[in-house]
C-alpha cells in the first residue's frame, strides 16, 4: 500500500467543509474536493500519515481500498474472500469490522458485516474484535461494495494534551476550523473572554507556532500491513516550531476553567504564548500587540426562562466589545440568532449551520469594529 495512489476522505465536522477544503489545499494534498460529509484527496499512505499528523480540520482520515458491486450475500461473501486483506491489514492485529447499507438489494447491513469479519478472519486469521483501534468500513450504496479503513484510531479532536475539560467544551477540530472562517493565520493576536479549558486559545497559539496537531499521539495507521516506523518517525520529526512574539488571551470568571486551560496549554507545550487570567465580560480590556481576533463561544441556554440572562450577557458583551475594542474583529459562536443580535453588533451574514454534538450552531462574526 505505501506507494499506491489511494483516495483518501477527510470527515468534515458537519457545515465545516469548505474551511477543511481551503486547509487541505493550502497543506498541498492533491485533487482536493469537496465530498458529502468532508475533503477527498489522493496520494499515497504517507500522506495518510501527513493529514492525520498535520491537518486541524478534519476528525477522521479514511483510506478508500476498494470497492466491488454486489446485489447478494453470496457473491459479497465470494468477493470479499478475494480481496488483497494482507496488503493492508496485519494478520497478528485484532480487527472491527462496520458496515452501512443504502438504496442496496444487500440491506441487512449486520449479515454483510458478519461476511466481512469471516472473510477476514478466514483469509487472513486476523482476530475480530470489537475493541479493535483498526476499523475496517463496509459501505453499500446503490449496490456497490466499498471498503475503508480508519487511519486515525481516535478522533482527531483529541490532540493528546487535553485532560482538562470544562462544561461543553468546543472540540479541537471545530475551534480550528471557525479560526480559519475568521481570517485567523497566526500573524495577530486572540481573545477568548469566555475561554472555559481554553480549546481557542490553544489552537490558535498552535497555529501561530506551526506545530502540528497530531504530534502528541498514536494513530491506527501504526497497526496497518507495510507501516515503517522509520520513514514515519521521520516524517514526525520534519517540523520546526516558529517563534512567535504574538501572546493568545483567555479569560473566563470560573476560576477552574482558567486553572484547566493554563494545564491544558502547559501540556500543549504554548504555556509561553498563552495567557489565562479571572475576568468578568465587563472588565475585559485590548491586550496589548492589537487589534486582533475576538473569537468566543458563549452559554445558549438550553432552559427556559435562560434567554433573558443571556441575552444581558450578550448585551453587555457586545457592549465592552463596542466601546473598547475598535479594529478588533469578532466571531461569535452560538445556536440563536436572536442572542447574536443582541450584541448589537455589526453582524456579517451568520456562517453555515455546524452540527455541534446534536445543537446547530453558526458563527456570526463582524469587520474590525469601527
Amino acid at each position: 500500500m505505501e506507494n499506491t495512489d489511494l483516495e483518501i476522505f477527510l470527515v468534515a465536522t458537519p457545515g465545516l467543509e469548505a474551511p477543511l477544503l481551503a486547509e487541505a489545499q493550502e497543506a498541498g494534498f492533491a485533487e482536493a474536493r469537496l465530498a458529502p460529509g468532508g475533503v477527498t484527496v489522493r496520494g499515497n499512505l504517507r500522506e495518510v500519515w501527513r493529514a492525520n499528523l498535520q491537518l486541524r480540520g478534519a476528525n477522521k482520515v479514511l483510506v478508500r481500498v476498494g470497492s466491488f458491486p454486489a446485489v447478494h450475500l453470496a457473491q459479497l461473501d465470494k468477493r470479499a474472500r478475494k480481496f488483497p486483506w494482507g496488503d493492508f491489514l496485519k494478520p497478528d492485529v485484532p480487527v472491527r469490522v462496520e458496515a452501512t447499507s443504502r438504496k442496496s438489494r444487500i440491506y441487512h447491513a449486520g449479515a454483510a458485516r458478519q461476511r466481512i469479519e469471516g472473510a477476514i478472519s478466514d483469509m487472513l486469521g486476523a482476530p475480530i474484535s470489537s475493541e479493535a483501534t483498526v476499523r475496517v468500513l463496509l459501505r453499500i450504496e446503490k449496490d456497490i461494495c466499498t471498503f475503508s479503513l480508519d487511519s486515525s484510531g481516535e478522533a482527531l479532536h483529541k490532540r493528546g494534551h487535553k485532560e482538562a475539560v470544562a462544561k461543553a467544551p468546543m472540540r479541537e477540530t471545530m475551534a480550528a476550523m471557525f479560526l480559519r472562517s475568521c481570517g485567523f493565520d497566526g500573524s495577530e493576536p486572540v481573545l477568548d473572554p469566555m475561554c472555559g479549558s481554553g480549546t481557542f486559545v490553544i489552537e490558535a497559539a498552535q497555529i501561530a507556532m506551526g506545530l502540528p496537531p497530531g504530534r502528541d499521539r498514536a494513530f491506527a495507521f501504526q497497526d496497518f500491513a507495510g507501516f515503517d516506523p522509520k520513514a514515519w518517525a521521520e516524517l514526525r520529526a520534519d517540523w520546526v516550531a516558529t517563534q512567535t512574539d504574538t501572546v493568545f488571551h483567555g479569560s473566563d470568571r470560573n476560576d477552574g476553567a482558567i486553572a484547566a486551560a493554563q494545564a491544558n496549554a502547559n501540556r500543549a507545550g504554548v504555556d509561553g504564548a498563552t495567557q489565562f487570567q479571572k475576568r468578568v465580560v465587563a472588565d475585559l480590556k485590548p491586550p496589548m500587540g492589537g487589534p486582533g481576533l475576538i473569537i468566543v463561544n458563549p452559554p445558549y441556554g438550553a432552559r427556559i426562562g435562560d434567554e433573558k440572562r443571556l441575552r444581558s450577557l450578550y448585551g453587555s458583551f457586545g457592549k465592552v466589545m463596542l466601546s473598547r475594542f475598535s479594529g478588533w474583529r469578532v466571531g461569535v459562536v452560538t445556536s440563536n440568532q436572536s442572542l447574536a443580535r443582541a450584541t448589537r453588533l455589526p453582524l456579517l451574514p451568520p456562517g453555515p449551520i455546524v452540527d455541534h454534538g446534536g445543537t446547530k450552531i453558526r458563527l456570526y462574526q463582524t469587520e474590525a469594529l469601527p
